[in-house]
């Protein structure tokens, strides 16, 4: 599933689109914790967080993610929604729990491998 494809769901509300939409998503990926995302956030993966500030969508752009996706009605300050510009960054939000959220984007990947 590539990010145009989560985008075109409507399942997230969405705060910013980056430039690579075409882009393919690996795997969910939830963490909270900026250090261990940093070490441990996939390549390509669709980053579930509740983090809506700046520091996130750095780490989002250091770890080549293919997005970020604030899980728990969260909303971006100013600052992270122009990290997200700045990187071509793409951020949805959802009212979802984290695991919610990772799991409704697993289910589509698993269905597209079915």
């Amino acid at each position: 599933m590539t990010i145009r494809e989560l985008i075109d769901t409507g399942e997230f509300e969405i705060i910013h689109v980056g430039e690579r939409t075409d882009r393919s998503i690996t795997k969910p990926f939830c963490c909270d914790l900026l250090s261990i995302a940093m070490g441990k956030a996939p390549e390509g993966c669709a980053w579930v967080t509740v983090m809506g500030n700046m520091n996130t969508l750095a780490v989002a752009s250091l770890t080549d993610a293919a997005c970020v996706i604030l899980a728990e009605g969260v909303t971006p300050d100013e600052a992270a929604i122009q990290k997200a510009k700045e990187h071509n960054i793409t951020v949805m939000k959802t009212g979802l729990p984290i695991f919610e959220a990772a799991l409704l984007i697993e289910k589509r990947l698993s269905h597209e491998e079915a």
